[in-house]
């Protein structure tokens, strides 16, 4: 594994966005750990996660120009982070994100921020992806915009999980709008970084029994 990876897992860990135990993901799957991006609280810790989103977007996408969007709520403070972390490196990009409700007055509208124009790439940035509904979400609302497409979308986790076949929900997304889901880290490389602390074996096995029912074929 990569070092930046290993430091990305006890940086979400750290800052208590990894988290071990029961949940219920939006899909509504019970699952035994839980990414949260919304618990990102500090001015350093939003500094160093849009850090890490850079590190991968210049590792798949280069310097290339493009427009970030971050869905509410929790994808606008990563957009802003990214959207400033790729500016520290010499690539500056705009931002915007949606309003869960329409505004009726003043500008009116469902963005905020920068308004795309017809022929600009958009990457999406999320927290992450279990079966693919929060993109489907966003595609739904991006539609909006004439003339634009969206080139990729940048998560934290791939989770590997079965989408609505047996492919991984990314996999499927790809298929569906034709743009690549790229992860920082996925769930193989957080089970790599467990196993290397015997502390964590009860959570590595509660992890791996899950994935060998929901986990993707491909």
């Amino acid at each position: 594994m990569e070092g930046y990876k290993r430091e990305f897992i006890k940086f979400l860990e750290d800052a208590g966005v990894l988290k071990f135990g029961d949940f219920t993901a939006k899909s509504g799957r019970k699952i035994p750990y839980f990414i949260n991006a919304g618990d990102i609280k500090t001015g350093e810790q939003i500094q160093k996660l849009g850090e890490f989103y850079a590190k991968a977007y210049f590792e798949k996408v280069g310097n290339k120009r493009a427009v970030l969007y971050g869905p509410a709520y929790k994808g606008i403070p990563i957009a802003v982070s990214v959207a400033v972390a790729l500016a520290r490196e010499g690539l500056d990009v705009p931002f915007f994100f949606n309003r869960k409700e329409e505004k009726d007055h003043g500008e009116g509208g469902v963005f905020v921020g920068y308004k795309p124009q017809s022929g600009e790439d958009i990457v999406i940035v999320e927290d992450v992806v279990t079966a693919g509904t929060a993109i489907r979400e966003s595609m739904a609302i991006l539609s909006k915009l004439e003339g634009t497409k969206v080139a990729a979308t940048f998560v934290m986790v791939d989770r590997k999980e079965k989408g609505q076949t047996d492919k991984s929900a990314i996999a499927e997304v790809a298929d569906e709008y034709g743009f690549p889901v790229y992860s920082v880290v996925d769930v193989y490389d957080i089970i790599e970084y467990l196993e290397e602390d015997e502390a964590n074996r009860e959570n590595v096995e509660r992890i791996k029994k899950y994935l060998e029912v929901n986990g993707a074929k491909a």
